[in-house]
């Protein structure tokens, strides 16, 4: 992919960034002039996109050639999207057994900004028309999912990730900052957490966390599904074997606590 003109837009400039990575990838080594002529582009253009880059750790400087590489910035982003493979691969036999055992959607959540994003999803026995939530960023404090995630986190964090009005999406959503608080302090002390109604009229949820090997907290697992199979007598047994799960996954991603 190579980018002609000068424009100094924002937009030209993410997609100069982009293709010199892009170079480099491929060549392994290149010093600035060889960059700008492959961008055509001017040399002082192509020294600020890898001067930027660089400032990053996106890329870095050879010495003794003076050409340029990529950086240890892209293995820690690499290193990133592979933790999030490596928990979706290792927590998908674990899921599909549990969604076969309560018969209800099963789905893997990760903390990623200021919301959870949902990395796999599996279909129960007794789920209808199902919405794909892969791929998708829910709200913390409305769901199940969120609140275990919320339950990992530091106080300042909490506030920081709490920061704002909290949307309410149906009468049943919880919009303030201390009740929030409240039940997340509950789903840390009993180790898992539930939502009904909450995000969606008629849809229960209940979730538990996932550890990674230094026991520190990684993604939550959840299983939901309409509250008139999901009842108030029945949650007690589905977060017992969700919490189970919870902790085999834990331990295939090498977690031996308790």
């Amino acid at each position: 992919m190579t980018v002609n003109g000068e424009s100094g837009s924002t937009i030209q400039s993410v997609d100069r960034a982009l293709t010199v990575l892009q170079l480099l990838a491929r060549y392994g080594e290149l010093g600035v002039t060889e960059i700008a002529t492959k961008l055509k582009v001017h040399k002082s253009t192509a020294f600020r996109l890898v001067t930027t880059l660089e400032s990053h750790d996106l890329v870095e400087q050879h010495t003794d050639r003076g050409k340029y590489r990529l950086g240890v910035g892209i293995l820690q982003l690499a290193g990133a999207t592979t933790a999030k493979l490596d928990l979706v691969q290792r927590a998908k036999p674990v899921s599909q057994r549990l969604a076969e055992i309560v018969g209800e959607t099963v789905n893997i959540t990760v903390l990623s900004g200021h919301e959870a994003l949902y990395v796999d999803q599996v279909a129960g026995s007794a789920a209808l028309q199902l919405h794909n939530w892969v791929g998708q960023r829910i709200p913390l404090h409305a769901t199940s999912n969120g609140k275990v995630l919320l339950a990992t986190v530091s106080g300042p964090r909490f506030d920081e990730l709490t920061t704002g009005p909290l949307k309410r999406f149906t009468d049943k959503t919880v919009t303030s900052r201390e009740t929030l608080r409240a039940q997340v302090d509950e789903a840390r002390r009993r180790g898992y957490a539930v939502a009904v109604d909450e995000l969606e009229v008629g849809l229960t949820a209940i979730a538990a966390p996932i550890c990674g090997a230094d026991g520190t907290v990684v993604g939550s697992i959840s299983a939901s599904g309409p509250g008139f199979r999901i009842t108030a007598d029945r949650i007690p047994d589905v977060a017992a074997k969700v919490v189970a799960a919870g902790r085999d996954v834990s331990r295939r991603l090498g977690w031996h606590g308790h």
